[in-house]
């Protein structure tokens, strides 16, 4: 549970921190100045309380876990998913806001060097891609759900490219971790093809799920510690503009 709750960057959401500078300076300074401060700490407050409420939904499910009494009806075993779309900045945030995900880690997969480094991986020479590995009840929410949100997060039409970033590390993949996960991504994927949703054939990749390797901490939940910088590439990818062309408006 503690490396799963030290994702979160406390110290940035600590009112003596930086964005809170103008909490103790409103009678003291100019009104243009705490004008200023309360912009800032409005932001840094919407900022962390997103981060605080992702992070006690992550805390009640591991103690769920915990405590589950065994051999209970109700007790259950998590289980993992791992699923390549691109820019993981981008995949992180629609699987955190399911109901029955425990934990989201950014991270690299499928290629062949031990411990890579995100400057490794984007060369494009590890063989890895970037990936969200989701820790989820399976009481709670099925691995089928998961697929139909992974889908409609990705390009499933373009191989070894998702919107603006190119090469193999950006290459659209589903990394089952048993034959119960490939069975029910083959069988999702044949259901894409047979409605014919798109002009050109799936190529998402369905392969057998490898070492993941976590990403560096600061990639970890971006969305939420740099949400200007994170909207910011995620518009200029055009990754809306073309998953709204492939599946329409968003659900």
């Amino acid at each position: 549970m503690k490396s799963q709750l030290q994702k979160f960057e406390w110290k940035s959401c600590n009112p003596t921190s930086s964005a809170f500078s103008g909490w103790h300076e409103g009678y003291g300074g100019s009104i243009r100045q705490n004008s200023r401060s309360e912009m800032r700490r409005s932001r840094e407050a919407n900022r962390c309380s997103r981060l605080l409420q992702v992070a006690l939904k992550r805390l009640l499910l591991l103690l769920g876990v915990m405590i589950m009494p065994m051999g209970t009806a109700t007790a259950y075993e998590a289980e993992t998913a791992t699923f390549a779309g691109g820019c993981f900045w981008c995949m992180e945030h629609p699987f955190d806001e399911l109901p029955g995900v425990i934990t989201t880690t950014s991270g690299y997969t499928g290629g062949h060097q031990e411990h890579p480094t995100y400057q490794q991986v984007s060369a494009g020479t590890t063989g890895h891609a970037e990936a969200m590995q989701v820790v989820f009840n399976p009481k709670r929410i099925s691995y089928e759900e998961l697929l139909h949100v992974y889908w409609r997060n990705t390009d499933p039409t373009t191989a070894n490219r998702q919107f603006c970033d190119v090469g193999t590390q950006y290459r659209p993949a589903i990394f089952y971790h048993s034959e119960a996960q490939k069975q029910v991504a083959e069988s999702s994927t044949k259901a894409l093809m047979t409605n014919k949703l798109f002009d050109r054939d799936i190529v998402t990749e369905i392969t057998r799920a490898s070492t993941f390797w976590p990403a560096e901490e600061y990639h970890q939940n971006y969305y939420l510690k740099n949400p200007i910088r994170y909207k910011f590439y995620r518009y200029n990818c055009g990754r809306d503009q073309r998953l709204e062309k492939l599946w329409g408006q968003t659900e």
